[in-house]
């Protein structure tokens, strides 16, 4: 298993490509820590993982709450004495055309996806950098490297984990930190099964594959990433969008 007894934390991971980032890192042999907003959800997570066969455990946790995430990561080390990995994935989406965007809905989603992404890496750091490894991933989207009307805040939110993960890839690589970004395209989730078929249909016709990724294609890229195989990349942003961005 390529990452057997890797302690390894996935926040926004209740559902969506999250779960299947957790769910495919302990398929890999890694103990997967679930990090969400709901209890319940989060609960519901680590059990569908654990009834597999495969080792999981969790905790409600907002990552725009730098104290409390603070307590959990330092939790989470006392109990393992070491944190492998982290992939950054909790993100919301606020839309809304530029001119007439609430502040508050900018400011939101800043504050989740970019800042959110800021304290775990900034809290998981101390660890880290003292036992001088680790592995963190951040899932940025192709929305942050084309934009996308409507979307200014998300595009903002997105582009910005990208330069984030460059330079926090040169602050810790002496330390033996790989830092990458994964850039997923058009991913069939619960959000997008809600999508009108007109939309979907014009995606499609702008993918070079003509089909929609899945989250396991995420998660896939996610394990590799995360493995010795990947031992010699960091600061890259890989997308997984079928060619849709070239």
């Amino acid at each position: 298993m390529k990452l057997k007894d890797k302690v390894a934390i996935i926040t926004g991971a209740a559902r969506g490509i999250g779960f299947a980032i957790a769910e495919t890192l302990a398929q890999n042999g890694a103990l997967s820590v679930i990090i969400d907003l709901n209890k319940d959800d989060v609960d519901f997570a680590v059990q569908k993982i654990d009834d597999a066969g495969f080792k999981a455990i969790g905790y409600a946790c907002d990552v725009t709450d730098s104290e409390n995430l603070g307590i959990v990561f330092k939790d989470i080390h006392s109990k393992f004495d070491k944190i492998d990995i982290l992939v950054n994935n909790a993100g919301i989406t606020k839309d809304d055309l530029l001119m007439k965007m609430k502040e508050a809905d900018w400011d939101v989603v800043i504050n989740v996806n970019l800042k959110g992404t800021f304290n775990c890496i900034q809290k998981v750091s101390r660890f880290m950098l003292k036992q001088k490894s680790g592995v963190i991933i951040n899932i940025s989207s192709i929305i942050g490297i084309m934009g996308n009307p409507g979307q200014a805040n998300y595009a903002a939110s997105k582009g910005g984990i990208i330069a984030l993960t460059k330079s926090a890839a040169k602050e810790f690589a002496s330390r033996n930190i790989r830092v990458n970004a994964i850039a997923p395209g058009f991913i069939q989730t619960e959000m997008t099964d809600k999508l009108p078929k007109e939309v979907v249909d014009k995606y499609l016709a702008a993918i070079p594959l003509s089909c929609m990724g899945t989250v396991k294609d995420v998660a896939n890229l996610c394990v590799f990433l995360a493995s010795n195989e990947a031992k010699y990349i960091t600061g890259q942003t890989i997308n997984v969008d079928g060619g849709l961005v070239m």
